[in-house]
């Protein structure tokens, strides 16, 4: 390929041009087919990401947004459930549709992923008018991870130290404990500000995580974006970009935060269910490659923001198929997080909550952030827990002959007071400080944790 020289005059004929398309006025269309999720379009002529309202007479508009287009077609795709569509109906693009009004009066608030309350409160109030389309931010601005997180669970507090502006996943199956998990660590963390996102869960399980996990008290100083399973892919998927969005709004002003996401394998079914209606081919066991650029993309956006404001401090669950942590999805999340607390099925079985399976997590910043002696004890921990493991069915049926090995005798030793150290109660709270005291009385002596 040879590449020509560009001029300066067509280089600013180009400019003008660009801005010739940015003064177009928003040109209405009409609706000519739908095909299961995806609507099709003639006569727009605005970007990828619009926001558009199809006009039904008689009845409530109905929301779509523009996913894709074809020459002269335009590709939407509902954001709530359609009915009463039909050939010729006027699709209309909604200049505004993406801002909310945000603020301290929004904290205690639960919207959906178009920002509109589903609490019965009246609209969303603030001082603040936010864009939710997402930001970017020059790497190079960014404050580096350098002080601990207190989240008031000792087993991540000591083992698997977590830094202000860190991201990590929580990757767990079916019922072991990973929406308890979140909920301890809403209520108990030394954060300004707490968002969650609840992407596509059970509808009864958003009720039940504000009520009997979250609390009123974690209430106060949330907000909760919600969009059940029943909802739209896109509703989910705007979902998770209104919470990330909104956790960076309240980054920007200082605050530190807290964003807690459930679930990342959700948002990336969306966009899979999104991709593959308008003709996406399939790449790695369905998924196609867009879901694999949407989640750094969505990932990204957390973390520490820029010399004088605030942090994210982003934990996202994964969903693990079968307990399968090679699952696409659970692998690419492993990438490009910075750690990754795996619960164990076995552990819960046990009766031991949380059931954090130390010897597959790991904090990547915890090295940076605590001080030699700590990093020490954490890998002499893993070590016992590993021997203990390994030798676990000769030790069961009085094969191992006490003292043929010291670390094997010390892993028996020291290994009730280990699970203890790890298992805690569900309104406990164990600060930092006081969950590395009680890690190096496990280590060196006998002294145990408080349960």
């Amino acid at each position: 390929m040879i590449d020509l020289p560009i001029s300066a005059s067509e280089r600013l004929a180009g400019k003008r041009q660009y801005a010739s398309f940015e003064r177009l006025p928003l040109a209405a269309g009409r609706l000519t087919r739908m095909v299961g999720l995806t609507l099709e379009a003639v006569g727009l002529s605005v970007p990828v990401g619009t926001y558009c309202e199809i006009i039904r007479p008689g009845r409530s508009p109905v929301e779509a947004e523009i996913v894709g287009f074809s020459d002269s077609t335009t590709y939407l795709m509902p954001i709530r459930a359609a009915e009463g569509l039909k050939p010729g109906l006027v699709v209309k693009p909604v200049n505004g549709a993406d801002r909310i009004r945000i603020g301290e009066a929004s904290l205690g608030r639960i919207i959906n992923g178009l920002g509109h309350p589903l609490d019965g409160k009246g609209p969303l109030e603030g001082d603040a008018t936010l864009d939710i389309k997402p930001q970017t931010i020059n790497p190079m601005d960014r404050e580096p991870v350098v002080t601990p997180l207190d989240v008031g669970i000792r087993a991540i507090n000591a083992l698997l130290t977590v830094g202000e502006g860190q991201r990590l996943g929580l990757f767990a199956g079916s019922g072991v404990g990973k929406s308890v998990l979140l909920g301890m660590m809403t209520k108990f963390t030394e954060a300004d500000v707490v968002v969650v996102g609840l992407i596509g869960e059970r509808g009864r399980e958003v009720k039940e995580f504000i009520e009997h996990i979250l609390g009123e008290e974690g209430l106060k100083r949330s907000v909760v974006v919600a969009a059940p399973a029943d909802e739209a892919p896109l509703m989910r998927l705007r979902a998770s970009y209104l919470a990330t969005r909104i956790a960076e709004h309240f980054r920007d002003e200082g605050k530190k935060v807290l964003l807690l996401m459930d679930s990342l394998t959700r948002f990336a079914q969306a966009q899979r269910e999104i991709s593959l209606a308008i003709g996406e081919p399939p790449a790695t066991k369905g998924y196609p490659p867009s879901v694999f650029a949407r989640l750094p993309e969505l990932v990204e956006r957390a973390g520490n923001g820029a010399k004088g404001q605030g942090s994210v401090t982003a934990f996202y669950t994964v969903l693990t198929e079968g307990d399968d942590l090679q699952d696409p999805i659970a692998d690419s999340a492993r990438a490009i997080l910075d750690g990754h607390i795996v619960l164990s099925r076995q552990l819960a079985e046990e009766g031991v909550y949380p059931a954090i399976n130390i010897e597959a997590s790991i904090s990547r910043v915890m090295p940076n952030i605590v001080p030699p002696e700590q990093l020490k004890m954490m890998q002499n921990f893993k070590q016992l827990l590993a021997a203990h493991r390994q030798n676990k069915d000769l030790i069961s049926v009085g094969a191992y002959v006490p003292g043929a090995d010291a670390t094997i005798d010390r892993a028996i030793e020291r290994h009730p007071h280990l699970i203890q150290f790890i298992s805690q109660g569900l309104t406990q709270k164990a600060q930092y400080a006081e969950s590395a005291a009680h890690l190096k009385n496990v280590i060196a002596g006998p002294v145990q944790a408080k349960s």
